[in-house]
């Protein structure tokens, strides 16, 4: 009489499909034939094991095993488990990933239509781009299905052959040491089917694809930041033929700009105002990336003094928060020519300061 299945995993009626997996990897590695060469008993527990998870694993036949026990599985024509030995090997292989089935390709699913590979592009943006936002125009060269064959990459009234090497299955497996290793047929590349030279389309050599270049027009939103990432579902490489294209990923590169800071989506200026009014204090004229702005500046400020200007940042190109800030750092401007009046006018300030400063030169004394 047959063992009931969860004793045989060593699990819980009530556990996890995961719990299902981990139970049988540990049991499908121990029991190995190919770790036990001659091993009547472990190729038993192999199988047994493989039977188990088989039922367990699916999620109708675990339904009506719980109900019914073996019974309900014969009497509902779902079998006990895996039939053979290469059925075993396809579920052992599942287990890792490697696929089904046994030797050079015989057993086993075709190969599935692959989805096309994502795309990235580089779009490079001026700094009040990225501030302000803007809709820029984007050329994007990817492939195509052939309108001639069709992505089928012969001639009209031709067909592809099922290949020789992976039997249309597109995956062989290799042996390495007690492992049985999927990887793609050398032959076919994983197609599943070969072109004969003669047969192969004209308009594309028989590759299947062609060349295009579609315009996208991409929005950036205010306040988008470098290396941000934009995706563009279904505008990737071009996949097997019935299979969806890849996706096209957008990254933002922002450049520098001459006057203007950010870090997030708060802004810095550095900005030179005149002695006389950090001394005196006064209204100054603010460069922001929104226009110019005026701040009050109050009397005594240092040089070096950081003052915010609130909400006139950039905005949140997510919408999740508000704008940032704009911070000012005022520095003394110090002309590099003054006139006469200007001169003397700073000379008596030193005078009455007990400042130390060069005397005139002696053309200047002469005049």
């Amino acid at each position: 009489m047959a063992r009931d299945y969860y004793e045989v995993l060593g699990v819980e009626r009530t556990a996890s499909e995961p719990d299902i997996k981990k139970a049988y990897r540990k049991l499908a590695l121990a029991n190995h034939p190919d770790r036990n060469p001659g091993d009547k008993e472990a190729e038993a527990r192999f199988k047994e094991a493989s039977e188990a998870y088989e039922v367990l694993s699916d999620a109708e036949k675990r339904q009506t095993y719980d109900r019914f026990g073996h019974d309900g599985l014969r009497g509902g024509g779902m079998g006990g488990g895996p039939g053979d030995m290469n059925d075993i090997f396809s579920a052992f292989s599942d287990i890792f990933g490697f696929g089904g089935g046994g030797g050079g390709g015989g057993r086993g699913r075709a190969p599935r239509a692959r989805q096309g590979p994502d795309m990235e592009v580089t779009l490079v943006l001026d700094f009040m781009q990225a501030a302000l936002g803007a809709e820029r125009e984007v050329p994007i060269t990817r492939h195509a299905h052939c309108k001639t064959c069709n992505g089928e990459r012969t001639k009209p009234g031709k067909t592809a052959a099922s290949c020789e090497t992976c039997r249309g299955r597109g995956q062989v497996l290799q042996q390495a040491g007690f492992m049985r290793i999927q990887t793609t047929c050398p032959a076919c590349r994983g197609e599943g089917k070969t072109v004969k030279p003669e047969d192969r389309c004209n308009a594309c050599s028989g590759s299947g694809l062609t060349r295009e270049t579609e315009t996208l027009k991409v929005r950036v939103p205010a306040g988008i930041d470098a290396g941000i990432r934009v995706r563009y579902a279904g505008k990737g490489e071009v996949g097997d033929p019935g299979a969806p294209p890849g996706d096209l990923y957008v990254i933002f590169d922002i450049q520098a700009h001459g006057l203007f800071k950010r870090d997030g989506q708060d802004v810095y200026v550095t900005l030179p105002v005149p002695y006389a009014t950090m001394v005196l204090g006064g209204t100054i004229k603010v460069p922001t990336v929104h226009g110019d702005e005026t701040l009050d500046l109050p009397a005594g400020t240092e040089s070096g003094k950081v003052l915010t200007m609130r909400g006139k940042g950039l905005d949140d190109p997510h919408g999740r928060r508000g704008r940032g800030h704009h911070h000012v750092q005022v520095v003394v401007a110090v002309p590099k020519t003054v006139s006469a009046e200007e001169e003397e006018l700073l000379r008596k300030l030193a005078a009455l300061q007990g400042e130390g400063v060069h005397d005139k030169p002696w053309w200047k004394k002469f005049f």
